[in-house]
């Protein structure tokens, strides 16, 4: 019996796309491989877990608080204002964890019929055990802060299972950077921010430091997908990503948050979304993002106005 053997992809050396020629992907995953061999972390030892809380100190910086400087934030007490603090830091690490299932199951299939070998399958698979850790590590700041997991909405959760099974390649790794990305960008604010708790800090360090690498991973794989999928798939996958910001943006701050700390729901909900500076935050933490994907052609026709009603591009 012959063994499976992968069939010959496009020579990329020979291709290229806005931002310039396509690099080897062997060769960018075998960098990104050694780049894990020195700068990875356990979570479970890299951190200290046992030492408690610090009094008076921010679980995200205040200023990325969804109802930072509005009507609402004005009446709240400092207390109260660290305590939304608190849940929306396990709402967005509940977001994570949802996000990151969602991202293995992705990966697993991308990798199914390729090379075993291959740095490319090597990276993959140790991407999946950087995100297995990162959701454990999510999971139990959630539980070191003493509050609920937020779930998504259970809509949004099973329309998720729909996207991610008739999600295309390209697809699969634009939805990947719409999730790191954004996120990214506000943890790069925060570990080096002395307000936050240092468990938290340190969450979002290790988090930085190994999300580059998925992220470098998935810019590099999309640009590729993008030039040699077919028309079709390059259209729907323009849909899928609008749709996938739509839900995204949608399910960023559970609501539940509010009710948590004594609030009214609806009324924060609603100044949440009249929030400038709410608006300006999200499309900020999402502009590295949107200019790449505009600038290799993703953001287009129908899927570039759903990432427009999503509010995370201007």
């Amino acid at each position: 019996m012959t063994p499976f053997r992968e069939s010959p992809g496009p020579d990329f050396s020979l291709l290229r796309d806005a931002l310039g020629p396509l690099r080897d992907r062997e060769q960018v995953a075998e960098r990104l491989l050694e780049s894990s061999r020195k700068h990875a972390y356990d979570p479970d030892t890299e951190l200290d877990w046992d030492a408690p809380f610090e009094d008076g100190k921010w679980f995200w910086p205040p200023e990325l608080v969804s109802l930072y400087d509005t009507p609402l934030w004005r009446r709240m007490s400092e207390e109260q204002r660290i305590a939304l603090s608190r849940h929306e830091a396990a709402s967005l690490a509940s977001l994570g964890i949802w996000f990151e299932i969602i991202l293995m199951q992705l990966l697993v299939r991308h990798i199914y019929d390729k090379s075993l070998t291959s740095h490319h399958v090597r990276y993959a698979l140790t991407e999946i055990a950087d995100e297995c850790r990162h959701s454990m590590m999510f999971a139990r700041l959630i539980q070191q802060g003493g509050t609920p997991a937020y779930p998504v909405p259970r809509l949004y959760h099973n329309l998720a299972r729909l996207l991610k099974t008739v999600s295309t390649t390209p697809g699969s790794f634009a939805s990947t950077l719409l999730g790191e990305e954004v996120l990214d960008w506000m943890q790069r604010l925060t570990f080096p921010d002395e307000r936050v708790q240092t468990l938290v800090r340190g969450v979002t360090r290790i988090h930085v430091v190994e999300e580059a690498r998925h992220v470098r991973y998935a810019r590099e794989e999309l640009r590729r997908q993008m030039v040699t999928a077919p028309r079709w798939e390059q259209e729907f996958t323009r849909l899928s990503c609008g749709e996938a910001a739509r839900v995204f943006s949608t399910c960023f701050v559970n609501p539940a948050v509010y009710e948590a700390v004594g609030l009214d729901r609806r009324e924060a909900v609603a100044q949440v979304r009249a929030s400038g500076h709410r608006r300006e935050v999200m499309q900020s933490g999402a502009k590295r993002l949107t200019d790449f994907l505009d600038d290799i052609g993703v953001l287009r026709g129908a899927g570039r106005r759903l990432w427009r009603s999503s509010g995370l591009l201007a």
